[in-house]
């Protein structure tokens, strides 16, 4: 890269317009530091444009450390305590931003998602802020006080430089390794990154007997190991999927199989025994209808091959049914990857970074931010609340 001077000097360079980087930007901004964001969309908060079914799952009001997972889990305590899920409800009410609560805490806008949008592009240019898109930086390179940036033929100077730039989920809208690259050109280490919040997918057999199931939806515990998430499941045509599922993607590595309580809440046993005793002419899949949707019903009722009525079930019959029901054991083959993953697993490694500033700690005036990090959220709402909390702790010092 050429030493010439730079065509632009600013205090700080924030690299992602997503919600990490403006929200780093409005805090710098606030400090009277003379910002500049880049983004290579031609739109910002593209992700935030399209969460929560276009209505933005701005943040969660359980959040806490104990819903991240992280090589490093503690590493996001200091981010969240100092700002929380209350103190962002407290900026998006000062906006008049209507909002409501859905299961489990999750919070969303009463209108649409680009409210959020509108609200940080506000804050940025009350900050001072500066947003350039359609800017993709070719190149960057420490100087005695800083870094210098290449972004077309422009060469851009800075003090601070933060790294906004998302992970790799989602490529059509444009998400790229470029942040895992930047951070082993200046010697930090990256956990291997993989999809997250993505749905499972089933080998070929699996998916022929389930192909009557695609589209049927059911109240589920799916269990990991000692994990277990409480929430939808969805059968698709290629596999799981549903909150519950994205959950548990998180935590399941190829190889591993997962258990499916597909009447989640439900004494099947229980029922079936007590629909015997009420008529026992009734057949094994007319029983299970009034416990799970029809399809699913019958797909059991099929796979037990407990033929004739429900008064030729012995309780040992019945126990075995409600047995495949409440422990369903299913091992997937692999995820859809980063093409519909809500966010990525792993990333720039927490060691290299303070966690009360997260500034690289071998590299003063370079900063890692939101999903980045290798800081990865429930789905509900947690992610943007690390991409706010780990945004405004850079910007009180970037």
């Amino acid at each position: 890269m050429s030493q010439r001077i730079a065509d632009v000097d600013v205090d700080v360079v924030v690299i992602g317009a997503g919600a990490a980087g403006m929200m780093c930007a409005i805090e710098a901004g606030r400090r009277r530091r003379s910002v500049l964001v880049l983004d290579r969309a031609q739109a910002p908060g593209e992700k935030i444009r399209i969460s929560g079914g276009g209505r933005c799952n701005f943040t969660n009001h359980g959040a806490s450390p104990k819903n991240y997972l992280s090589n490093n889990p503690a590493f996001c305590i200091s981010a969240l305590k100092r700002y929380t899920q209350h103190d962002f409800i407290r900026l998006v009410e000062a906006h008049g931003i209507a909002w409501h609560e859905k299961t489990l805490g999750q919070l969303f806008c009463d209108g649409s998602a680009r409210q959020i949008i509108d609200m940080l592009l506000a804050e940025m240019r009350n900050a001072g802020a500066e947003l350039r898109l359609g800017a993709s930086v070719d190149g960057v390179e420490k100087t005695e006080d800083g870094f210098r940036l290449r972004v077309g033929a422009e060469a851009i100077s800075c003090r601070s430089l933060v790294v906004a730039s998302g992970g790799k989920s989602i490529p059509k809208m444009g998400a790229t390794g470029f942040g895992y690259d930047l951070a082993q050109q200046f010697g930090l280490a990256i956990v291997p990154t993989r999809p997250a919040l993505v749905p499972l997918t089933l080998e070929a057999a699996t998916l022929e007997r389930l192909r009557p199931l695609a589209g049927v939806s059911v109240d589920a515990s799916v269990h990991h190991g000692k994990i277990r998430f409480d929430e939808a499941m969805l059968f698709t045509h290629r596999g799981l999927s549903g909150p519950a599922i994205l959950q548990i993607s998180s935590y399941w590595r190829e190889g591993d199989e997962i258990a499916l309580d597909i009447a989640r809440g439900v004494d099947v046993f229980g029922e079936l025994r007590r629909a015997r005793a009420a008529n026992g002419r009734q057949s094994l899949a007319t029983a299970l209808a009034a416990l799970l949707p029809k399809r699913l019903a019958q797909l059991v009722a099929e796979e037990a091959k407990a033929a004739g009525n429900l008064a030729d079930l012995s309780d040992k019959r019945l126990d075995a049914v409600a047995a495949t029901v409440k422990d369903w054991r299913i091992r997937p083959v692999g995820s859809e990857g980063y093409r519909t993953a809500e966010v990525t697993l792993g990333g720039v490694d927490t060691a290299g970074l303070d966690s009360r500033t997260m500034q690289a700690k071998a590299v003063p005036g370079l900063y890692f931010i939101g999903e980045v990090v290798d800081i990865t959220g429930w789905l509900g709402g947690y992610n943007f609340q690390w991409a706010w909390s780990s945004g405004w702790c850079a910007g009180q010092y970037a």
